[in-house]
């Protein structure tokens, strides 16, 4: 099967036209959005491409790190020794299923691609705001591709709904952030990426089981080897698997014998269905709602750890933005401030924590919901992200634990990172000084510590 094309029993029916309604399979209650998506027809068969040469890159040049293995003199070694690395690796690729003939032909003159060592270290600084965030992913470009990706498609997200219980135009977002339906899917051959990393530099056990997982998609026949590229961290196919994920999680979904990811509409998206429901989606709900909470509302509420059925939110004074009922007053929800007690808010369900199975960055997730929302019909966030927030560099963010840290509050490492441990010293200092206890660490925030 190619792109677009429908066969075997799964998606019985062809690809005559047909309505995406809401609901369809259980997925989505009609007062989650507004508007559906209708009309479909055939889409395009994707083309292929030749393989590029194994060509080795120039030796990676310091990456600013301090671990040992990425040192200059460490990456040296590693790059020289880089065959023997692979060849010890064929009993641990044996063990796994690749058949002695496939690891020698699909090992055979590899080479490592130096230049990933500087990726692996980057650090970037968070320099967007989740609403920018947000904003950039959910574009008006983005929602009409979708719309227009799943028309073409029809047959295989109503296939994916009914099978996997999983609401389609989710799986349709992610597609679209992933890879901007398949638009932008990375050109790093993967077994060269993968290997790369399982032999050089600071991750090597963890790459192992990515590289040998490589191996062993090209060696069973699911992807031909030049047609698996990806990211330089050796993510692939339309919603980018890593290699380990596509071997727990892929599907022949369109029934021709081979799980490919990376020219099958149907397999990506019913693999992509497949993760979310190991990931603990549950139909029938929405992935989360847009919410107002009540004046003088307690903000220590605010936290991922505090989960309540939608009716006690309710009865709280926590209401849908428009004034709409929760369909479900029996799901659990936790409340998140992704700006703070300015910006938006919203009550995430079990199938927020589904998508985060996928990334689990809270921004991430939520520009897949509203994605998929936007696709649906639905419009834009009520409450407007604040537009004076100033995000911290990580810089000022590691300057911040250490503050806190010496008031007496316990951020965690000094690391830069706003984890949850962190966040809980931000709302403890917050309280002490009379701010809004968000947990929000803003520019405001440091210059109090300051």
């Amino acid at each position: 099967m190619r792109t677009g094309s429908v066969s075997g029993s799964r998606l019985s029916g062809g690809m005559a036209a047909v309505v995406l309604a809401i609901g369809l399979g259980g997925c989505a209650f009609s007062d989650d959005v507004t508007g559906t998506v209708a009309t479909a027809g055939p889409s395009p068969v994707s083309a292929r491409v030749a393989p590029p040469p194994r060509v080795a890159s120039a030796p990676a040049a310091s990456t600013g790190s301090s671990h040992p293995d990425m040192q200059p003199a460490a990456l040296r070694a590693a790059e020289a020794n880089f065959s023997r690395c692979i060849a010890a690796l064929e009993p641990k690729a044996r063990q796994a299923g690749v058949s002695a003939a496939g690891f020698r032909r699909l090992t055979a003159g590899l080479t490592p691609d130096m230049s990933i060592m500087k990726k692996l270290e980057t650090q970037p600084e968070f320099s967007r705001t989740p609403g920018q965030y947000v904003e950039m992913l959910v574009s008006e470009t983005r929602i009409q591709k979708g719309r227009q990706a799943m028309a073409e498609n029809a047959a295989v997200f109503q296939a994916v709904e009914r099978t996997y219980g999983i609401d389609p135009y989710v799986v349709a977002a992610i597609w679209g952030i992933e890879t901007n339906y398949g638009g932008a899917r990375g050109s790093y051959p993967v077994i060269q990426a993968t290997g790369t990393l399982a032999c050089v530099g600071r991750r090597q056990p963890y790459f192992r089981d990515e590289f040998v997982a490589a191996l062993r998609i090209v060696d069973r026949g699911d992807i031909p080897e030049s047609h698996l590229k990806g990211s330089w961290a050796g993510a692939f196919g339309l919603t980018q698997f890593m290699p380990t994920a596509f071997q727990r999680d892929a599907v022949d979904f369109d029934g021709d014998g081979h799980r490919n990811v990376v020219d099958s509409v149907a397999d990506a998206m019913g693999s992509t269905a497949n993760k979310l429901k190991r990931g603990g989606w549950k139909p029938g709900i929405s992935w989360g709602y847009e919410v107002l909470t009540p004046r003088g509302f307690d903000y220590l509420l605010a936290d991922k750890s505090i989960r309540k059925p939608l009716r006690e939110w309710a009865a709280l004074g926590v209401t849908r933005v428009g004034g709409r009922g929760y369909p479900n007053g029996e799901a659990t929800a936790y409340l998140l401030l992704p700006s703070g007690a300015n910006g938006p808010a919203f009550l995430m369900t079990d199938n927020f924590r589904a998508i985060l199975s996928y990334n689990p960055a809270d921004a991430y997730a939520l520009a897949i919901g509203h994605l998929a929302d936007r696709i649906r019909g639905g419009g834009p966030f009520v409450t407007p992200w604040p537009e004076d927030v100033r995000m911290l560099s990580r810089a000022e963010r590691s300057e911040l634990q250490q503050r806190l840290a010496r008031r007496g509050f316990d951020p965690g490492p000094a690391d830069g990172t706003m984890g949850q441990q962190t966040r809980v010293a931000v709302r403890e200092f917050q309280v002490s000084v009379g701010m809004l206890p968000d947990g929000h660490a803003t520019g405001e925030v440091l210059d109090r510590l300051r």
